[in-house]
C-alpha cells in the first residue's frame, strides 16, 4: 500500500468517527509529497525528520506535524504495516511562542489604507475585498479561517447576523454585527454579485475574480504586503511582527476597554465575550486578553474605586 492510499484509509476511517483533520488531512498530503509516496515502511527516519523540520529553523509547526503523523502511525501499526514509528521523541529547541499583539485605531485604520496596494487591472474588487476582510475580522472577533469560509447565504445583513459553520470546534454558531460594519459589508456583496457565483448564494462570501474563495497562505501572503505598507514592524523584543490572527485579539482587548470605560461588569460579561468567539471555556478568552498598558490602566482605576467604596464602608 503507498503512503497516499494509507494516508486516504487513515483519514477515511477518523472522519467516520466525526473528526475532520482538515488541516492534518493537508499536512499528510504535503508529506506524501515530499517523501515519494512509497509504502510507510520505506520511509527512512532521516526524511521523516526533513519533513518535520521544515525548511529554515523549526517553528511551532514541528509539534502540528508530528502529532498529525503520530495519528498515522498509529493506525499503520495497527495494521500491521510498519513495525515501529521513527517520530523523535522529543522537540527540537523551538522558538517561543509568540507574544499576542494589539493593533491601536491608528495601526488599523493604516492597514485598511494600506489595502491600496493590492489593486490589481485585472482583479478589480482584490484592494476592496482585502479591506472587507480586514474589517471583518476585527469588527466581528471572526478567526481568519471563518472568514474565507463563509458563503453569501450564511450573511444576513437584515438581521446582522453571520452564520458561522462548522466551527475550530466543530460547532455552528450566530455572530451579531454592528450597523457600521453591516454598511461595508452590503457595499461589498453589491460588488461581490457582479462577479462570477459558481454555487449560487452557496458562492464565496470574500472571493477572487473567479468567484471562487481564497486559501489560507494567500490571505497570509497578501497580508505581508499590506503590513509593511503600513509601516508596522516587529514590536521591541518580538522576533516576528503581528499576524493577521491577531485582529482578534485586538476585538477582544479593545471591547473589553470599551466595558470598563462605559462602567460595565466586565466579570460579569466575559462569559457572553467567550461564546461570541467561538471558544470553548474562559481560560481561551483570557490569554487573549493581554495585559496592554490602555487595559491595565482601566483594571487598576476600576479596582482603585472599589478600594475606596470598601473603605468608605468600613468606617463607622
Amino acid at each position: 500500500m503507498s503512503a497516499f492510499e494509507l494516508v486516504e484509509a487513515y483519514l477515511a476511517a477518523r472522519r467516520a468517527l466525526g473528526v475532520r483533520l482538515d488541516r492534518e488531512g493537508r499536512l499528510l498530503h504535503q508529506f506524501v509529497r515530499e517523501t515519494g509516496n512509497v509504502p510507510l515502511s520505506d520511509i527512512a527516519p532521516v526524511a521523516v525528520a526533513r519533513f518535520l523540520r521544515g525548511r529554515g529553523t523549526p517553528t511551532a509547526t514541528w509539534k502540528v506535524k508530528r502529532a498529525s503523523l503520530a495519528g498515522l502511525y498509529r493506525y499503520a501499526i495497527a495494521h500491521g504495516l510498519v513495525a515501529a514509528t521513527p517520530l523523535p521523541a522529543r522537540p527540537p529547541k523551538l522558538p517561543p511562542q509568540q507574544t499576542p499583539y494589539v493593533y491601536s485605531i491608528a495601526e488599523l485604520q493604516r492597514l485598511l489604507e494600506a489595502t491600496a496596494v493590492l489593486e490589481h487591472s485585472v482583479s478589480r474588487l482584490r484592494a476592496l475585498t482585502y479591506r472587507t476582510l480586514l474589517l471583518l475580522l476585527y469588527g466581528s472577533g471572526l478567526r481568519v479561517s471563518e472568514a474565507l469560509a463563509l458563503r453569501i447565504s450564511d450573511v444576513n445583513l437584515t438581521q446582522r447576523l453571520i452564520t458561522v459553520r462548522d466551527t475550530k470546534f466543530y460547532k455552528t454558531r450566530l455572530v451579531p454585527i454592528g450597523p457600521r460594519l453591516t454598511q461595508q459589508m452590503a457595499a461589498y456583496l453589491d460588488r461581490r454579485r457582479s462577479l462570477a457565483l459558481p454555487e449560487g448564494e452557496r458562492s464565496a462570501f470574500l472571493s477572487s475574480r473567479t468567484g471562487h474563495g481564497f486559501c489560507y497562505q494567500q490571505v497570509i501572503s497578501a497580508f505581508q504586503r499590506v503590513r509593511s505598507a503600513a509601516g508596522i514592524g516587529c514590536p521591541p523584543g518580538e522576533p516576528r511582527p503581528p499576524r493577521l490572527h491577531d485582529l482578534r485579539h485586538s476585538a477582544a482587548v479593545h471591547r473589553v476597554l470599551a466595558w470598563y470605560r462605559t462602567g460595565k461588569d466586565v466579570q460579569h460579561l466575559l462569559p457572553r465575550l467567550a461564546t461570541y468567539l467561538g471558544h470553548v471555556d474562559l481560560r481561551s478568552t483570557q490569554r487573549y486578553l493581554q495585559m496592554t498598558p490602555e487595559l491595565l490602566q482601566e483594571a487598576s482605576g476600576r479596582f482603585a474605586k472599589y478600594a475606596r467604596s470598601e473603605v468608605s464602608h468600613d468606617r463607622p
